[in-house]
């Protein structure tokens, strides 16, 4: 290979190195400023409050007379639930279409449909969406209202498709959407903001990613667009790198649509769910775990069913997922403690040789003089070592499983002390380690997700034994023991010694608990836990 063959090599491997540091510098960026937007969620829904109630009180000061400012306000109030609360969202649009009948205004009443439908399909009512399609007069709309009317039918046929699930309709339903599609592009102005978002859709659609990325690339590049719309475009940019493939690109669009999404107080959205997908796969569990919360918590707030369902599908996973790793990290402060044990006594032993060699070796003399000093110091020696040995024992018990990166910290912070002969000191730092309240705040987390997911597990478990032998939980309680055994099982743990090893019990010990709870049960044995499987979630 001649020099300048070796340079060039050199070069591409240097802006190679160069661009995969820059992403990953990226990602780090995006993450930062994810969790910087979560910390201010509570501020960024509190202006979104504000402008609500500003416009509720302009509304009780209308009267009920004047129809038509009141639609108006309703419109206004409408589209700041529309993405915010599903339930709220709903009413306005039913006020808006009362309002429009009142007025007798065709063109109001077809829009305010239209509206309707938007929150339907939102919140995955499928039936519902295109019933109430098929009462809206298009040709009674105005163009901008039917560019919507076009774009909402598509997505409605798009997603009816998907959840359909079926491959010969999905087909039927994707040659429909993409008709009204077309309608819709049809009436957009070229260059336009929906022009290219339009055109983005159909592209992605038909599966054409190519042109799809120019478009979106292009809209957000270019235009002047409010944060909800860099939300959404974001996303949907994110949705076409992982159809290609670029998982590290995709990641940064979904992060980039969940930034956004939190700081317009957006509460139906699908971005921080994919971000979570993503992390969990690449092996960020904790990461994950953090963000599949916040994304079940905005499900809840805005009260889509359908997307409740979505992240109640991979929760439960990556919430097995994190309980796994936290044994995986105790296993290994186990094995870190019994060698730093073994080491402190070695240390100890060979302390003990030295002395004893040296005194041998010293005059018979200085042997006699010494000898009540030498053996003095033995037995503080040695004192010390049953102390240290207990506090190991402490430490050994009280391992706190959540973060490996305390392991390195400890490690050091003994080595540095034995070397000095501060055994006081290391005897502090190993009694500060809490092992058993690292795992029931494990337990706390694992109870707080899973009566998210099922609030009436306690309800529904107990009505299946007497008044007497009914499980009562104290003040402080989310789930006892009995209940975690079953919770366990809901989840999916059916493992006797899987559940014995999460609980930290015996496999004999979970057997019993079991064996007392069924036999206590009004349920045949044989039911039981199928009756417990029957349990729904929210």
């Amino acid at each position: 290979m001649n020099f300048r063959t070796r340079t060039i090599c050199i070069l591409i491997f240097l802006l190679s190195t160069a661009s995969v540091f820059a992403q990953s510098t990226t990602i780090d960026s995006l993450i930062d400023q994810l969790n910087s937007s979560i910390s201010n969620k509570e501020k960024y829904v509190q202006a979104k409050v504000d402008r609500i109630r500003l416009l509720q009180n302009q509304l009780k000061a209308v009267p009920a007379s004047n129809l038509e400012s009141r639609f108006d306000l309703y419109n206004k109030l409408f589209h700041e639930y529309k993405v915010f609360i599903y339930d709220s969202a709903f009413k306005y649009s039913v006020k808006l279409s009362e309002t429009a009948y009142q007025l007798n205004d065709g063109t109001r009443i077809n829009y305010a449909k239209v509206k309707l439908c938007f929150v339907l399909i939102s919140s995955g009512m499928n039936k519902e969406a295109f019933d109430s399609i098929k009462t809206i007069n298009a040709h009674a709309l105005l163009d901008s209202t039917r560019l919507d009317y076009y774009s909402l039918v598509g997505r409605a046929n798009f997603d009816l498709g998907i959840y359909d699930g079926d491959t010969y309709y999905n087909q039927i339903y994707l040659k429909r959407g993409l008709v009204y599609l077309d309608s819709a592009l049809k009436l957009c102005v070229p260059g336009s903001y929906h022009y290219y978002y339009v055109a983005n859709y159909k592209y992605l659609m038909r599966g054409d990613i190519n042109n799809a990325l120019t478009q979106v690339n292009y809209l957000l590049k270019n235009l002047p667009l409010n944060s909800h719309q860099r939300a959404i475009n974001n996303h949907h940019l994110g949705d076409m790198y992982l159809e290609i493939g670029e998982e590290e690109k995709a990641l940064s669009a979904f992060l980039t649509a969940s930034i956004y999404d939190i700081r317009s107080a957006v509460k139906e959205n699908a971005a921080l769910n994919s971000v979570a997908d993503i992390l969990y796969k690449k092996g960020e569990v904790k990461m994950a775990y953090a963000l599949i919360e916040e994304a079940m918590k905005d499900a809840l707030y805005y009260g889509a069913h359908q997307r409740k369902i979505e992240i109640g599908s991979i929760l439960p996973i990556i919430a097995e997922e994190e309980l796994r790793t936290v044994e995986n990290e105790r296993r290994a402060w186990l094995i870190y403690a019994t060698a730093l044990t073994a080491l402190g006594i070695l240390l100890l032993l060979f302390v003990f040789i030295i002395v004893r060699q040296v005194k041998k070796l010293r005059e018979a003399e200085l042997v006699i003089t010494k000898a009540n000093l030498n053996l003095q110091q033995i037995n503080n020696t040695l004192r010390e070592g049953d102390k240290i040995k207990e506090e190991y024992i402490g430490y050994y018990f009280n391992i706190n499983s959540n973060y490996i990166g305390k392991i390195e910290t400890v490690v050091k912070a003994i080595d540095q002390k034995l070397t000095t002969k501060k055994y006081d000191d290391i005897r502090y730092i190993v009694s500060n380690i809490n092992l058993k309240r690292e795992r029931e705040e494990l337990f706390v987390n694992f109870d707080k997700v899973f009566l998210k997911l099922f609030p009436d597990f306690v309800t529904i478990f107990n009505s299946y034994f007497k008044e007497e032998d009914r499980i009562v939980l104290k003040e402080d309680q989310l789930l006892n023991t009995e209940l975690r055994i079953f919770a366990l099982i809901r989840m999916g743990i059916h493992d006797t010694e899987k559940i014995a090893k999460i609980l930290n019990y015996s496999v004999n010990t979970i057997y019993t608990y079991k064996t007392k709870v069924r036999s206590k049960s009004l349920l045949p044995n044989d039911e039981f836990e199928k009756k417990i499987m029957e349990i729904q979630t929210v």
